[in-house]
């Protein structure tokens, strides 16, 4: 068959259906083709039809009334089954033609002159032609000038999807595309429920990494797999389109249906292989992230965003599945406008501020150390604690820049300490990122070093216990702070995710019980039998064990039943700004 050349069916009718999308800019333009054609050859109708396996559908046209028709009874089929051209003078004089449906009976046809319409891949799409109700000559002259413009419209076609609205890996419809057909329901389908449905199931990071490895050609032609593998697992109807969203990651539009959930969607997919080199076969996780929407309330835009932050946020939870959730959303974008204006405050130096709580030393009552904890004065939020920005800071490199801070401004303290009043320790927060910074603790000791500050009174608190002990390039990081001589506080043990193997794997100093146990020890006689059985083996290891979170007298009395060296809480002090924890100093 002419309109085969290249044996791939499936990919003529792909293009088809893609062509037969309405599209009012470039269909404006195809209808200047038929214009021109018509003009040109002196002929008074013309028309574009698009062909596919079923039916002939007229794109556009010029002084000819019919719209769509069966694939066996158009003319156009003569034209594409045959050598790709074919003139009737006077369809009344050819046998073939002469009691035709289209001859006898409306549109009329009495001429008829039509070539095929072949895309820069061989595919045949359609046809352009001129017709008439009364019979024409046609010589070869004009033949050439329709071929002419047959090869102008595909160049057209050709460059517009190229440019525009084709994925030119996977040969699928691009975002562009997905965009511009999430619009157009708006128009076509203003009241109708549907969701968008996006499909990961190659990260991009991962298809940079098996490109270095491979080269681009092989994960170009896994990526045409898995394209081909969501489209047949999916079993698509007619009217359902599979878009390339990005690298491995594909988009689909469909209309709401009861009960079936993103979660449907990943049971279709799961167990999905794909064949990457010779003898290479590797299996693809699949994450689903979709969206409702209705297409009039809300723009095209906002309905991907929803579907692309359902799609992130169940890879980060590596859920499988996950629907947008209104609520979450509000949060997380509340979470993102406090980073960007902690990243302000940080760039301007507004707002925030240290308050410093004491540590002291249950045997002689007197203060040990202190804990620098960071507060923020938001101009629109107010008071702002550490528990409502850090935990969403150290996500971000902002805990970098924001760690820089409080380390530079406790130096300056240190620093006005020693000159004005007498020189105590002073332990900061530090997070997994921080420690894994290439120089980190040669540059804090630089840093010391440069104000005349041994490193002994700086101490560095963990945070992110567990993300510490899967880094080893973190836990050199804190061997080299200690062989740097700063003192090392293992934070919240006890709970959480704090575990026996921390001490094993982490070097520290100092093991801070979680406020939680301590808390609870009052009332509790578990968290007793806990907090006291936690100390006795941190004594047996040498650490020095320090309680967060004492209030009460009772606590007190416990801990040092309990031979816990240090504790910290409301009991003695909450933290205060330097000002005040001088005062403080002083009067004990």
């Amino acid at each position: 068959m002419h309109d085969n050349q290249s044996g791939n069916e499936e990919n003529r009718l792909k293009a088809v259906k893609a062509l037969l999308s309405p599209d009012v800019t470039r269909d404006e333009v195809l209808e200047k083709f038929v214009q021109l054609a018509a003009q040109a050859l002196g002929i008074s109708g013309s028309f574009i039809s698009i062909i596919d396996d079923k039916n002939q559908y007229i794109k556009v046209s010029r002084n000819f009334n019919l719209k769509a028709s069966s694939r066996d009874v158009s003319l156009c089929r003569h034209v594409i089954d045959g050598d790709g051209q074919l003139v009737i003078q006077d369809t009344l004089q050819d046998n073939r033609f002469s009691f035709h449906p289209l001859v006898e009976g409306e549109p009329h046809i009495r001429f008829y002159a039509g070539v095929s319409l072949c895309n820069v891949e061989g595919l045949v799409l359609g046809t352009l032609c001129v017709t008439d109700t009364q019979p024409h000559t046609f010589n070869d002259a004009q033949l050439e000038t329709l071929k002419s413009l047959a090869r102008l419209v595909t160049s057209f076609l050709d460059a517009w999807n190229l440019a525009s609205f084709t994925d030119l890996i996977t040969h699928l419809p691009n975002r562009p595309r997905l965009l511009r057909d999430m619009q157009q329901l708006a128009v076509s389908n203003p009241d109708r429920r549907f969701r968008l449905i996006l499909i990961d199931c190659i990260d991009i990071p991962h298809a940079y990494e098996l490109s270095r490895t491979f080269g681009i050609a092989p994960v170009e032609n896994l990526l045409r797999q898995i394209a081909g593998l969501v489209s047949a697992r999916l079993e698509l109807e007619s009217d359902d389109m599979l878009y390339s969203f990005a690298p491995g990651r594909f988009a689909l539009i469909q209309p709401y249906l009861e009960g079936y959930t993103a979660q449907s969607t990943i049971d279709v997919l799961k167990n999905l292989k794909a064949d990457l080199a010779d003898n290479i076969t590797i299996d693809i996780d699949v994450y689903v992230g979709e969206t409702e929407f209705v297409s009039r309330e809300i723009d095209a835009n906002e309905i991907v965003r929803q579907a692309v932050s359902a799609l992130h946020e169940c890879i980060y939870q590596n859920c499988g599945a996950m629907t947008f959730d209104h609520a979450y959303d509000s949060r997380r974008t509340d979470d993102f406008l406090i980073m960007n204006d902690l990243a302000q405050a940080l760039k301007k130096d507004e707002g925030l501020y240290l308050a410093y709580q004491p540590k002291v030393c249950l045997k002689t009552g007197k203060t040990v150390g202190l804990e620098a904890l960071i507060r923020w004065h938001h101009p629109e939020r107010g008071e702002l604690f550490p528990a409502d920005f850090v935990p969403l800071a150290v996500k971000t490199n902002l805990i970098s820049v924001l760690t820089d801070w409080v380390i530079d401004r406790v130096i300056v303290q240190l620093k006005t300490w020693k000159q004005e009043y007498q020189l105590i320790p002073v332990s900061v927060n530090v997070s997994e990122r921080d420690f894994s910074r290439p120089g980190f603790a040669a540059d804090l000791a630089s840093k010391m070093q440069a104000a005349d500050l041994p490193t002994s009174f700086m101490g560095v608190e963990c945070l992110e216990n567990e993300l510490i002990t899967e880094s080893h390039v973190a836990i050199n990081g804190l061997e080299a702070l200690r062989t740097e001589g700063f003192v090392i506080s293992l934070d919240d043990f006890g709970t959480g995710y704090s575990n026996i193997s921390y001490l094993q794997e982490i070097p520290l100093d100092v093991i801070k019980v979680d406020m939680s146990l301590i808390n609870r020890m009052d009332n509790d006689q578990a968290s007793r039998v806990i907090v006291r059985s936690i100390i006795q083996m941190l004594k047996e290891l040498n650490y020095t064990v320090l309680a967060e979170g004492v209030e009460t007298e009772a606590t007190l009395s416990l801990l040092k039943q309990y031979g816990c060296d240090q504790i910290q809480g409301y009991f003695f002090s909450k933290p205060l700004p330097a000002s005040e924890i001088e005062h403080w100093l002083l009067q004990k």
